[in-house]
């Protein structure tokens, strides 16, 4: 039987993840203010500017920790999680029929000064919601029908949030897989999610049949390892995927000798002679499935199918799914388009202001970029190239290292729980914090496309703070109370 062992607030609360929060709200105010100085030139307090705003925010936010900490029962969170969870879809779906449309995107309720989007704390009630239903006895993520419910509470408000053309929201979503890992998902799905967009990009820059070839290679040397028959993959195989690979190269120096595009053997694509390759042998890999009963090749098969298909979906996808603002920026980030004062112009600047920077900044209220406002949005989603510029390396590398150390803080406190539903919910809590932290860096130095996802704890906004404060919070509160029994 558990029990209470007296120990107070000092030896049950993680101070050291409560310090870590306070210092990355303190850092957003200061540079908040850093960024927004010259345009609304006031005290950093003057409620009238954003400083002064975000410090209203970051008062309420202590007061929403205060009362989650200390106030709350944290066993309420298990308990009411599915209608918290049920009452987040129906403003996530209102929201598209009654909202305010904020940049392309309808995902805002607007109240008078107030704005909230439900979109940000569809991620504590996803996060409850997982850990309720992963944490019941007898669930295992292996089977069919835990992992489709599973996969329901996740997908059901990504869609709804892409319907809200909210795409950075609903790609934190994707975050959630490392949580599934740790809770037994196979390590597969993680590849295939990276091969996923390895196809999708190489569709984009290369071409279709670069992209098809790519998952033929994949497939059969993963067939080939799976089955110990590597050097027969490297006798055989290797010599034909080269030949398939030079038939592009092959075809334009047929077309410039022949000189005539109506030639036979020129409308002859080497698409077409990939796909009559993969004709063939697919019915004998389905006999050979068949006979051994060898399931990872039934996978296997499937797999190839399931890619095949979706790299001809690509140009379907990123031509009537992707809003137009998502497209260019994608198109800029992947070199397809130069725009340096249209949708790149953001991440240029940004790039020059973290890059000017150096190694210790240009010091407080003295970055160039930030003072004439260069930069668009820099005091929500570009507010890392502020740090950048007037902190320089060592205060953006102090910033990274705090978010380090609290995800790994987390991690650590979750992997210490000795309940399912802590653990669980930990673990989604990392994983949000470091989607919004990667995409959102990401952007600013140019390695992510623009999608408008704020920096946690330090963007200027109301909804992002209390979000991640609740989060947090509640992920504290639940770590506390277990450290108050034996």
């Amino acid at each position: 039987m558990n029990r209470y062992n007296g120990r107070g607030l000092k030896e049950t609360v993680d101070w050291k993840l409560v310090i870590c929060y306070i210092l990355l709200i303190l850092i957003g105010w200061v540079n908040i203010y850093a960024s927004i100085h010259s345009s609304e030139p006031a005290s950093i307090f003057d409620p009238a500017c954003r400083s002064g705003k975000q410090f209203i925010w970051i008062l309420t936010s202590l007061g929403l920790a205060g009362l989650i900490l200390f106030v709350f029962n944290p066993r309420i969170y298990e308990s009411f999680s599915l209608p918290i969870y049920l009452g987040t879809i129906v403003l996530l779906v209102a929201v598209i029929f009654l909202g305010t449309e904020v940049k392309g995107s309808k995902s805002w309720f607007s109240f008078g000064p107030v704005s909230f989007q439900p979109a940000e704390i569809s991620k504590i009630a996803t996060s409850l919601m997982l850990a309720t239903v992963m944490s019941q006895s007898g669930y295992r993520l292996s089977r069919f029908k835990d992992f489709m419910l599973t996969a329901a509470v996740i997908l059901v408000p990504m869609a709804i949030i892409v319907a809200q053309s909210e795409t950075g929201s609903a790609l934190v979503y994707v975050g959630f897989v490392f949580m599934l890992y740790r809770e037994g998902l196979s390590g597969w799905l993680l590849f295939m999610i990276g091969m996923a967009i390895t196809l999708f990009i190489t569709t984009l820059t290369a071409s279709s049949y670069t992209s098809v070839l790519i998952l033929a290679i994949v497939v059969t040397i993963c067939n080939a390892l799976y089955s110990g028959k590597f050097k027969m993959w490297l006798m055989t195989y290797l010599p034909a995927f080269m030949l398939l690979g030079f038939l592009p190269f092959l075809h334009e120096r047929l077309a410039a000798v022949i000189g005539n595009p109506e030639s036979f053997i020129l409308k002859i694509k080497p698409i077409y002679i990939l796909g009559a390759a993969a004709i063939i042998l697919l019915p004998f890999y389905v006999m050979r499935a068949f006979r051994t009963g060898n399931s990872f090749k039934w996978v296997s098969i499937a797999a190839f199918i399931a890619g095949v298909l979706f790299i001809f979906s690509v140009d379907f996808l990123f031509h009537d799914v992707l809003q137009d603002h998502q497209r260019k920026r994608i198109e800029v980030l992947l070199g397809l388009k130069e725009d340096p004062t249209g949708v790149g112009y953001n991440v240029n600047q940004s790039m020059i202001a973290i890059g000017s920077g150096g190694l210790a900044g240009k010091g407080f209220l003295k970055g160039t970029q930030t003072t004439y406002g260069f930069v668009p949005e820099q005091s929500t989603d570009f507010i890392f190239c502020t740090i950048g510029e007037e902190w320089g390396f060592i205060g953006a590398a102090a910033v990274i290292i705090l978010y380090v150390f609290l995800i790994w803080r987390i991690i650590m406190d979750a992997e210490h729980s000795r309940e399912a539903f802590t653990r669980i919910y930990g673990y989604c809590t990392a994983s949000c914090i470091f989607m919004h932290l990667f995409i959102n860096i990401g952007m600013t130095i140019g390695i992510m496309p623009v999608i408008g996802i704020p920096l946690p704890f330090i963007s200027y906004g109301g909804s992002s703070l209390w979000t991640f404060t609740i989060m947090l919070f509640i992920f504290i509160a639940l770590v506390r109370n277990e450290r108050k029994y034996f």
